[in-house]
């Protein structure tokens, strides 16, 4: 960090990306059973995935769930993937244009 100025002088940045993980990992141990944990898990990676792929992942499990009941065809599931959704299914905040 002496010679590249853009590199932090502490770890508070990783230490805060890593915390929700590590939380979400604590939590689900209070999941009650083990498939309630495989179903916490699930939701955890769908939700993380979407978070990486900057997709809201409330828009993003409301239009996949409504996909998949409408009949999208198993064939075409890499459709469905958080990296391949439209980005602009992100709601835009209240009072914006």
């Amino acid at each position: 960090f002496l010679e590249d100025g853009r590199l932090e002088l502490d770890t508070n940045p990783v230490e805060n990306a890593i915390r929700p993980v590590a939380l979400t990992r604590k939590n689900a141990l209070f999941a009650g059973h083990e498939i309630g944990a495989e179903n916490w898990a699930l939701l955890a990676s769908i939700v993380a995935t979407c978070k990486l792929s900057d997709v809201n992942p409330v828009a993003y499990l409301a239009e996949i769930l409504e996909a998949i009941l409408n009949g999208h065809p198993q064939s075409r599931v890499e459709d469905l993937m958080p990296w391949n959704f439209r980005k602009a299914s992100s709601p835009k905040p209240k009072g914006i244009a």
